[in-house]
């Protein structure tokens, strides 16, 4: 399954744990950010698909829901 929004694209990004107290010299671990995705239906031209957009596009109204 495809971790990434149909309408913008926003995919999952990486970086590493990492918190303040550590010493710089002390390997850290990675890790991921996923996406808000949320499955709607929405108005596609003529047809209504489901598809995985990212809460900032229903948001911002990028996505008109079907009802």
């Amino acid at each position: 399954m495809a971790r990434r929004c149909d309408v913008c694209g926003k995919g999952p990004q990486t970086g590493f744990n990492y918190t303040f107290l550590r010493s710089h010299w002390n390997p850290h671990t990675k890790r991921r950010w996923l996406p808000n995705l949320q499955p709607v239906k929405a108005k596609v031209g003529n047809s209504i698909r489901r598809m995985k957009v990212c809460t900032s596009c229903i948001k911002a109204g990028k996505v008109q829901k079907a009802v």
